[in-house]
């Protein structure tokens, strides 16, 4: 059986912390999560909780890697998009103006 390289990252809000992982074929995300590192070097990441994605897509834990993917944890949203937009509006606008 062959191996496949694969790159796992964690977006933090300066910067990132990307790891290219060695594992064999037939790999999963959950596997390429654990084997890189980053559960070390982020405690707050909680395997169990935490949505994965490849290339912007979300997937299972489970899912099986090809080589190249690139696994991506992702964290959750601070505010949610709709309140984030909400409150840049009402902090535009004038005091008085409705």
């Amino acid at each position: 059986m062959g191996t496949l390289k694969v790159e796992v990252v964690y977006a933090l809000p300066a910067g990132e912390d990307a790891v290219v992982v060695e594992l064999p074929s037939g790999s999963t995300a959950a596997d390429a999560v654990r084997a890189c590192g980053l559960l070390a070097r982020h405690p707050e990441i909680d395997p169990a909780r935490q949505t994965l994605g490849i290339y912007g897509r979300a997937v299972t834990p489970g899912e099986r890697l090809v080589d190249g993917d690139r696994v991506e944890i992702y964290r959750a949203l601070v505010v949610e998009p709709k309140e984030a937009r909400r409150r840049r509006v009402l902090k535009r606008r004038k005091p008085g103006s409705a």
